[in-house]
């Protein structure tokens, strides 16, 4: 892996091209996208079966694109027993974080008759892409699931492509049954993202849309954005080690290869104060790298995207680590937790040398749906909140009413609108 001097420079160009890889700059797709977008919008499922044989090579149609509870049983039988059963102890450690994150209605009532509240409810639908073929994910699955069923979400309905011969990935039935998916359907791309968005004959109309997925996908989500909600635009996956002299360079080098395995675009950055485990740690890399099966991913993210940065102090590599605000952050640091308390910006914190990033993307409740591409300076994980939705609640006595009325008006008038002011003044005549 490169190693640099970490200076204001450096920092500027590695920031500028990690940006590259964000979903922003991929315009060149915009209208294909637009195009199957609007076929899907105007022609319903005929465009999705057609879009289905063009890009997944199966024939779908009204009677095959929901997933069968057979097709599920047969899942169960296809997958190892000791899977199923370490999905479930996931799941469940999941559920348990989530439901930390519940949050009740309140009313605040006062004895001249005000009344002021907030009313939580669900979301009725929600709709969750699930990348098929290689990219599948069945712990995506759980990570965009079981938060919606905590918040209370009545029906949650998921889209994923279905292989030539019609079958979907089985770890991905099961984790969607054991997170209790209502309906599956054999759709995938960009154009199962507008079937959510606007409904078809077969798949229904959502209010908001979860999932990670291809550029076509994440560009689909941005185009839709304002007729559902979505969660975020998902970029490549990101990880950034701060580390000291203290650190185990095999560690490090493991944990920044969890990230560049993922495909050619990951980034993996090291910001360390000691000069020798940078050293330890891009030799280490090597080792590994080539031991691993998809080293020639690994090698690619790594020229493109990998970076090791020498930072004169720890307060320097602070300073970067809130300036890049990566997806994931590793502190591994002789005192992590003080260190912790200095950052702004990350998508998600493991602290200590036992807090491994993969422990949070498959297993201990932490949502791993994460924002990226910097985005965690005003984004947050996936959690409970993205399937509630609040309502103001605003009850007044004439008495309460009676003491505020003239304020109200004056307010109104200033504005130029006179018959808000009227619609209070009338009440007093």
């Amino acid at each position: 892996m490169k190693i640099i001097n970490l200076t204001k420079e450096t920092k500027q160009g590695i920031l500028d091209n990690l940006l590259k890889r964000s979903p922003n700059n991929y315009s060149q797709y915009e209208d294909t996208v637009n195009e199957i977008i609007g076929k899907v919008k105007a022609e319903g499922d005929k465009a999705l079966f057609d879009y289905t044989l063009k890009f997944d090579k199966y024939a779908l149609n009204a009677e095959n694109i929901k997933v069968t509870r057979a097709e599920i049983e047969e899942a169960y039988q296809k997958l190892d027993a000791g899977l199923v059963e370490v999905i479930r102890k996931s799941a469940e450690n999941i559920r348990s974080f989530h439901a930390k994150q519940l949050r009740n209605s309140w009313f605040d009532a006062k004895e001249d008759g005000t009344i002021l509240g907030m009313k939580i409810t669900a979301i009725a639908k929600a709709g969750v892409y699930v990348p098929g073929g290689k990219a599948a994910y069945p712990s995506s699955v759980l990570m965009n699931v079981i938060p919606a069923k905590v918040a209370g979400v009545s029906e949650i309905i998921m889209t994923t492509p279905p292989g030539a011969d019609g079958h979907i990935n089985p770890g991905t039935l099961v984790a969607a049954d054991i997170a209790g998916v209502d309906t599956i359907y054999k759709v995938g791309g960009a154009q199962a993202i507008a079937a959510l968005a606007f409904g078809t004959q077969s798949v229904p109309k959502v209010d908001k849309i979860t999932g990670p997925g291809n550029i076509f996908v994440a560009l689909a989500k941005k185009a839709v954005y304002g007729y559902v909600s979505i969660d975020s635009i998902a970029g490549p996956s990101e990880i950034l080690v701060l580390a000291d002299e203290t650190a185990n360079p095999r560690y490090v080098a493991a944990d920044l290869l969890s990230q560049a395995e993922h495909d050619e675009l990951a980034s993996a950055i090291l910001i360390t104060t000691s000069r020798e485990l940078a050293e330890q740690v891009s030799a280490q890399v090597d080792v590994f790298t080539a031991q691993l099966e998809r080293r020639e991913i690994i090698r690619k993210s790594l020229d493109n995207y990998g970076y090791i940065l020498v930072a004169e102090s720890m307060e320097d590599g602070i300073d970067a680590v809130n300036e890049i605000a990566s997806e994931h952050l590793e502190i591994l640091t002789a005192n992590p937790f003080q260190i912790m308390t200095k950052i702004r910006n990350a998508g998600a914190i493991f602290l200590g040398e036992y807090a491994s990033e993969p422990l949070g993307d498959y297993f201990a409740g932490p949502n791993h749906i994460l924002p990226t591409n910097g985005t965690a300076k005003f984004f947050s994980p996936v959690n409970v909140d993205d399937f509630i939705k609040k309502t103001s609640i605003i009850s007044y006595s004439r008495e309460a009413l009676e003491q505020v009325h003239r304020d109200i008006e004056t307010f109104a008038v200033s504005e130029g609108l006179t018959a808000h002011a009227n619609s209070i003044k009338v009440r007093f005549e």
